[in-house]
């Protein structure tokens, strides 16, 4: 099992690591989304920044989609060998979030990691990936704060995934709780601007402030 965590934790790491706002900002626009706006790498911040637009959501799909990749071949893989299918994912998805804030592609400097946390609270246990995607809809509508929906969302799910592990797969209830904790911990300037009343509120009409060019 060791040499399967280790090939788990590289592989995750490094694709974790690979960046959607940075890729799609430099290849649709020429720039580097960590020069504007908040300057986090980010679909919050990409969409603030580039608008509501195809791109902005490509960001999301990319994002989701490089995180449910491995981790969710982590899990097929360790169920198949040990029949451990949630620490598999937990550890995979620990990993990518890791890669995500602090990729070696870009010295170190990435995102914040919601996608990242939720695309593998899905892979864990399914039940509890929509407990929280429902808990951030809910709170994003009401509140229209990205970073509390967010926070909030994955602690509920954290606190579901408990319920339903922690007897059962400790160390995967444990280790998903740490991916969420870095990702409380990236939004520390988010929650001192919430405290502040300084928190930009997110919106789903927000005009594009550039115009995304042709493809040619």
């Amino acid at each position: 099992m060791i040499a399967a965590i280790l090939v788990t934790v590289a592989l995750s790491y490094l694709l974790g690591g690979i960046n959607g706002a940075i890729l799609l900002s430099r290849l649709f626009y020429g720039e580097d989304i960590r020069e504007k706006g908040s300057k986090n790498p980010g679909f919050t911040n990409f969409r603030r920044v580039y608008g509501n637009n195809f791109v902005s959501w490509s960001v999301m799909i990319f994002d989701l989609s490089k995180t449910v990749l491995p981790v969710l071949t982590a899990a097929i893989v360790f169920h198949s060998l040990y029949g451990q299918w949630e620490l598999g994912a937990a550890v995979s998805g620990l990993c990518c979030t890791i890669g995500h804030c602090f990729p070696v592609w870009y010295r170190f400097k990435g995102g914040k990691g919601f996608l990242s946390s939720l695309a593998a609270l899905w892979v864990i246990d399914w039940r509890a990936g929509l407990a929280a995607t429902c808990v951030m809809i809910f709170f994003l509508l009401v509140f229209k704060y990205m970073s509390l929906a967010t926070m909030t969302a994955l602690s509920a799910g954290t606190v579901l995934l408990a319920v339903l592990h922690i007897a059962v797969h400790p160390i995967a209830v444990v280790l998903y709780a740490c991916s969420v904790a870095l990702m409380i911990f990236r939004h520390k300037e988010n929650i001192i601007r919430l405290q502040k009343g300084t928190e930009s509120k997110f919106t789903f009409k927000k005009k594009s402030q550039n115009a995304v060019p042709e493809v040619h």
